[in-house]
This record gives structure tokens, sequence and C-alpha cells, in this order.
């Protein structure tokens, strides 16, 4: 596990977008919401016109929030790990990130979001996430490939077609912790099933079904 400071960048979204980058896991998240109408569906990544226009364009509803920002408003720069683990903390972060009845989304967009929780937070977060999806559901969530890396950027993660995301630069920072495969398979073992898509780059996509 390594250490990470807060999470924020500090000066927003960079105005110079990264390269854009294909992805089978989203192409199979959207495939599972196709031919469907006035599905709710989860953002983490905070909201985007992109992502807004994309979904609402198919007869989806989307609730957007940034759980990176909810994370640095929760827990703070100063040991930032520590007091994850803090349960009254951690108690008031899920309050206010994921505070939502039973059955409320037909999908959820996790994004890279999950890697900069440490345990037991990052599984208190998605067993509400279990609570709150629909059985049936998908999530899609990204996981950084790379054991060794000392930063990963922080990215604002917007739709450009079915199977095409940009990814905006939000800054650097480090990710709380390295979860391997077996790990995220344990992490989601309540879900029904799991499949991992193979990227060429530090990304591992995940698609989950509730």
């Amino acid at each position: 596990m390594a250490g990470a400071a807060a999470l924020s960048p500090g000066t927003g979204l960079s105005a110079v977008p990264l390269p854009t980058r294909n992805s089978n896991g989203l192409e199979q998240f959207l495939a599972s919401i196709q031919n469907r109408q006035d599905l709710t569906i989860l953002d983490l990544a905070g909201a985007n016109q992109n992502n807004i226009d994309f979904l609402t364009s198919l007869g989806h509803r989307l609730y957007s929030d940034d759980i990176v920002r909810g994370l640095d408003e929760a827990f703070g720069a100063d040991n930032f790990i520590a007091n994850q683990a803090d349960p009254i903390l951690a108690q008031r972060f899920l309050e206010q990130s994921l505070d939502f009845a039973p059955d409320s989304f037909d999908g959820a967009l996790l994004w890279d979001t999950l890697q900069f929780l440490a345990p037991p937070l990052l599984q208190l977060t998605v067993d509400r996430l279990y609570h709150i999806l629909r059985p049936g559901a998908y999530l899609l969530a990204f996981f950084n490939a790379d054991e060794k890396c000392r930063t990963a950027p922080l990215c604002s993660y917007r739709i450009a077609d079915r199977r095409t995301l940009t990814l905006a630069g939000r800054g650097q920072s480090r990710p709380v912790q390295f979860v391997n495969n077996r790990g995220i398979e344990k992490l989601f073992q309540n879900f029904q099933s799991l499949k991992f898509f193979l990227t060429r780059d530090h990304l591992r996509e995940v698609i989950v079904r509730r």
C-alpha cells in the first residue's frame, strides 16, 4: 500500500486534454443499457457535459458526483490514509457521497475512483454500491495495472462515443493502494459476475454485474 497526499490538483481541469483511448469496458457497459429507456445511471467522476449529453440522448437520467473531491473534503490533506480508517469520518463520507435508497440505480460509472480509497473504506464503499444498485445492474471500474507506479493521472472521463473516452487531466496523484486481479475479485465477491478487459495502457478495465 502506498501513501498519498490530498487528491485535488488545486487548479481544476487542465485546458489540454489527454489522448483519447478505446474502452471495451465502456462498450459493454453501454450495451447493457441499450434498447432500454428511462434508466438512472450514477457517474462518480463528477459532472461533465459530454457524459450528460451522451447518456441523456439514449433516454436515460444521469446523477453525477465527484467522489474524489468528496474524499478530499472528508479526510483532508494531512493523514489522508489514516483518516479513512476513522469510522466517524468514513460514515460521514458514505452519507455525503452515496446516501441513496436501495435499488436506486440501473448502472454506475466508477472510472478509477476506487483506487483512492484505503481499506476498510474501500470495501464499505463497494458494499454501499451493491446496496444502491438494482439487481442486474452493471458498473464499470478502472484500476491501475502498474504495481510500481509512483504517480497516476487524475482524469475526468468523457464519453466521446460508444467505445471511446477522452481523458481530461486533473493533475497527478498517487494511488492509495494497488489491487491485483484476485483482490478485485474478492472486493466484488457479492456481485453476480465480473469480467476483466486487457488494455495497452496502465489501466485494467472491469465490468461487474450486480
